[in-house]
């Protein structure tokens, strides 16, 4: 019914304000009719005095009918009645004035000059405000008491109060309570509808951060909304990096690709150099597969842990094998190979996916390759370690670490961007994807991986920690 948020504030205060006002008005309504209830019963009961001794008078002489026909004369501008009750309450019959009350509450042990005050329902239902007072002991015979009434009036009188105050009490919550709930409305709603409108531009651009106001919720809302808005803008930067890059990558080997067909197909290139342009064609056409496989990898990594399949792995059986794969690779750039045995690394095993950790491990590998000049030297290691991660007791690390350049600095943390190159040195023909791949498959098996230079000569390390769970179901490679 109410759909702006203003609106709803301003309907809160609304019946909050009527809500307080009911109460206030019932209050006092009930505490305005107690006093004029207990005016006009303090009333009968003065007017009551000094009709008192005339009636103990009158109780000598026996002329009662006519001294209480005065009596009622008297009050009757006043809206009184006046009656005689005996020593039961019960009314004298003297020519009463109609009012159907038969029987007054009297305490059977009253004595001479006591008075009692209360209020008295008749028979049509009507309440009434009474004063009695007694005029002889309790072993009286005949009238024992006199008893002044009146229609019970303090309900209408503390209404007439209430309609002559209550106005000006409702002035006064409008004039003090509307600038309140204005205020209130403008502290929640203005950064609200800022909100809004920089929500609205996050599609098509990047909104200035927003300032924090309003109440403690308001301003965490708008301060996760400016965290949002800096990480979409950060995210845009990198996709717009990425395209740029990818732009980059294939530009390059479709420009050999072209270059070369079309020389083959004009007859430019013939004998040795055609047979040079088909190597190199077929050298970009694999450096496109590898870049188109990379980026898959990357799709992948996005469905996290889901498609990645467990196995039981021995550490030293799998460096030796990476060490084994790399051997050609590594004679032929005059870089020296080799595993480091770690005493406390024989018969270590741990459970993971093979595919991933032989292409984390072959990245790693021909990283360092690339940056090793010829007589370097590259080291594969396994050594376990204490607890990494939540239900493991205990972990493995392996390491990838070589005597090259190592890492200029500043750029140790930016090792793991996707398409980063430092060194042109360590970047070879890749796609600058691999590192970045790596890690992903890595924190997919609830892993890290950190990179840095050697602490005291040249050179970098790299180095895996995967967790060994206590109890996991795997694909035992050895059965």
């Amino acid at each position: 019914m109410f759909r702006r948020l203003s609106a709803r504030i301003a309907v809160a205060f609304a019946a909050v304000a009527l809500v307080t006002l009911v109460g206030v008005g019932a209050t006092l309504f009930v505490a305005l009719r107690s006093l004029h209830a207990d005016a006009i019963s303090a009333a009968l009961a003065q007017t009551s005095q000094p009709l008192v001794f005339q009636l103990r008078a009158a109780t000598l002489t026996g002329n009662l009918r006519s001294l209480l026909d005065d009596l009622r004369a008297q009050v009757a501008d006043d809206g009184v009645s006046v009656e005689l009750v005996t020593a039961d309450g019960s009314v004298v019959d003297l020519g009463g004035t109609g009012v159907p009350i038969d029987r007054f509450p009297i305490d059977p042990a009253a004595t001479r000059g006591d008075l009692a005050t209360g209020s008295i329902q008749a028979s049509d239902g009507k309440p009434y405000l009474y004063a009695l007072s007694t005029l002889r002991g309790p072993n009286a015979v005949g009238p024992r008491a006199i008893v002044l009434f009146e229609p019970d009036t303090s309900g209408a009188e503390a209404v007439r109060d209430l309609t002559r105050t209550l106005p000006v009490v409702i002035i006064l919550v409008l004039v003090a309570g509307a600038p309140i709930a204005w205020l209130l409305s403008r502290s929640v709603t203005g950064p609200l509808q800022r909100l809004a409108t920089a929500t609205a531009d996050l599609p098509v651009g990047d909104p200035a951060p927003l300032p924090l106001e309003g109440p403690t919720e308001v301003r965490e809302l708008t301060d996760r909304f400016n965290a949002m808005a800096a990480e979409l803008a950060e995210t845009r930067a990198r996709e717009a990096r990425l395209l740029a890059d990818l732009r980059h990558d294939l530009r390059t080997p479709l420009t050999v690709i072209g270059g070369f067909a079309t020389a083959l197909a004009d007859g430019t290139a013939s004998g040795p150099d055609a047979t040079k342009a088909a190597e190199a064609i077929g050298e970009e056409a694999a450096r496109l597969e590898r870049l188109l496989a990379e980026l898959e990898a990357l799709e992948r990594l996005a469905g996290g842990s889901a498609g990645l399949r467990p196995e039981r792995i021995e550490a030293s059986a799998l460096l030796d094998e990476t060490v084994a794969r790399f051997g050609p690779a590594a004679t032929a750039a005059g870089v020296e190979i080799s595993r480091i045995a770690e005493p406390d690394a024989a018969g270590l095993t741990f459970a993971a996916d093979r595919l991933a950790v032989d292409r984390i491990l072959g990245n790693l590998v021909a990283n360092a390759l690339a940056a090793v000049r010829p007589g370097g030297h590259v080291w594969l290691a396994a050594r376990p370690v204490t607890a990494i991660g939540p239900g493991s007791a205990r972990g493995i690390a392996l390491s990838v670490t070589d005597d090259g350049p190592g890492f200029p600095p500043g750029e140790v943390e930016r090792a793991f961007q996707r398409f980063y190159r430092g060194d042109p040195s360590r970047s070879g023909t890749g796609t600058g994807l691999g590192l970045a791949i790596s890690r992903g498959f890595i924190e997919a098996m609830q892993g890290t991986i950190v990179a840095g230079n050697r602490d005291d000569r040249r050179g970098a390390v790299f180095t895996i920690r995967l967790p060994i769970p206590a109890e996991t179901k795997v694909l035992d490679t050895a059965a």
